[in-house]
Formats: structure tokens, sequence, C-alpha cells
């Protein structure tokens, strides 16, 4: 128990000096439209040499070497999970119709598909209602969100991040798998796997020779992610500046605008892990370019 607690405490920690380190960087580059620019683009390219030189190449032999079935297992079993905090965070915003679906969903698939590793739910179409703590703080009143790159896992928001490292202090997998070398095991094969239903994006846009990757990649991410949690008024209060106090002083300028998500169009259904981005009680189908840009962040596991 003790080390336990060490362990959380020193997580929360890092959590502090990494948004410490972020406001530092905000002062320092005095942009409206990303305060912590500085701080992001260092993080990007730690990022991007980490994903180049370790995460790619072990992606790339777990798809040659790992049968697609065997993949499939993996990918279903951790959206079980992503269903098991979909369920907190929906009970947290009062949505219990949600919540009570998500969890239909974790029984069903806990039960019939064996753990999770297949996915009954989908088959049987019971309705994907993925939410994270993000979203929570979103429905609470904190829509308006800075970008932020988060260590190894890439694109954020300070609201966003500061729901994953709530659910990174006390992971799900916790409560269900006690053995550590088997948590470790399966933390490590959910970012692979992860890294590795990516490849065709990251390649795409290595090919594509964009001057400004971590531009591009930003107002993509942000133009989805606002428009998943709703975020129409740009006036709102900006919540990050209770956290970050300076970027009130920062002098205000007219903000460039962002490129929209191109390929926009009305759907009815989510369907999980398509081009669909869910906000409110609306979706709008994205290339799947910009979609999978949106998608590259670890799960709230």
């Amino acid at each position: 128990m003790m080390k336990v607690s060490v362990m959380k405490t020193k997580s929360v920690y890092v959590l502090v000096g990494v948004l410490m380190l972020s406001g530092c960087a905000s002062v320092a580059e005095r942009n409206p439209d990303d305060p912590y620019e500085s701080y992001n683009r260092a993080m990007f390219k730690f990022n991007d040499k980490a994903d180049q030189y370790v995460m790619k190449p072990i992606a790339r032999g777990y798809e040659k070497v790992v049968p697609q079935v065997a993949r499939t297992g993996v990918s279903n079993f951790v959206d079980n999970l992503r269903d098991v905090v979909s369920f907190g965070s929906n009970v947290l915003r009062g949505d219990l119709n949600k919540a009570g679906t998500d969890l239909v969903r974790v029984t069903v698939n806990t039960t019939v598909g064996l753990g999770g590793l297949i996915n009954i739910a989908d088959k049987e179409g019971i309705p994907n209602n993925k939410n994270t703590l993000g979203d929570t703080f979103a429905s609470w009143g904190w829509k308006k969100s800075n970008y932020f790159v988060f260590p190894l896992a890439g694109p954020s928001t300070v609201r966003d991040s500061l729901g994953t490292a709530i659910v990174s202090v006390y992971p799900v997998e916790n409560a269900i798998i006690h053995d550590k070398i088997a948590r470790y095991a399966l933390r490590g094969a959910t970012a692979v796997d992860t890294r590795a239903r990516y490849l065709p994006m990251t390649d795409m846009v290595e090919k594509s020779q964009i001057p400004d990757k971590y531009a591009y990649i930003r107002n993509v991410y942000m133009s989805a992610r606002n428009k998943q949690v709703g975020l129409k008024n740009q006036d709102d209060v900006d919540i990050d500046e209770l956290i970050d106090p300076e970027t009130s002083a920062v002098e205000t300028t007219t903000p460039t605008a962002q490129p929209t998500a191109p390929n926009v169009k009305t759907k009815q259904h989510f369907q999980p892990f398509n081009n669909t981005i869910n906000f409110n009680e609306k979706e709008t189908e994205t290339s799947p370019f910009s979609q999978q840009i949106w998608q590259y962040q670890s799960p709230d596991l």
C-alpha cells in the first residue's frame, strides 16, 4: 500500500511539474492561439524522435509477427476497459442513459465476449458512447482549453491531459489484474497496438511533406476536439487561465483562423473506430487523415 501511495504521489508531482513547465513556456511565447507553443513544440519533437526510434519499429514488428486475430483481441480488450472509463464519466456527467448503455456493453463483452476479447456489443448493435474525464470536465463548463502536447501520448488539451493523468494514477486494470507484471504487459501491448493501428496515418504524414507538421496536427486536432465538446462560442470563459494566470496577461490579437477538418457532413449514428467525431448529440464525418490525427492519443485507461 505504501509503494502504491508513493507512486501515485509521484505521478501527481510529475503532472504539476509539466503544467508549471507549460506555464513558463506560455509566458515566453506570448501567442494567444497557442500559449504553450514553446513547450509544445519541444515535447512534439521529443515524442516524434521517441516514436521514430522506438515505437514505430516495434509497431511494425508487432504487425508482422502477431496474427490479425490476436491483434483484434487486444484492441477489443482495451476497448472494453475504455467502456468502463466511459461508464464512470457518464455517471459523473449525470447521463444515466449512456452510463447504462456502457454498463451493458461491458457486461456483454466481459461475459459472452470472453473477457472482452470479442466485441459482441458492436455486433449486436449496442450503442458506443465512449466518453472520457476530459468530456466530463467539458460538460461541467470547461469547454475552452488550450492545446497541450502530452508526454509520449501526443496531441491533447490542458483539460484532457488532467483527465488522462487522473486515470493514469487510478487505472481501471488495477481493479481486475492484481499481478504487476501482467499489468505492465497489458500497458505495453496497449501502447504497441494503438501505435500499430495508426501506422498508415503517420506514414501518410511523412510522405505528404507538410512544411510545419506540428502546426497542421495542432490545427486539425483542435478543430475536431472543439467540435466534439460542443465549443461554439470562442468567448467562453477560459478556465485554463485559472491554472496559468499569466495567460490572461497575454496581449490579445486577432487569432489566426484554424483550418477545419475537411469533408464535414452530418451523420446519424455513431460507429466505433470509424471516421466519426461525436459532439453533443450529433456526429460529423471527416477524412481518415484528419480523424486519425485526432484519435492518435493514448486511451484513458
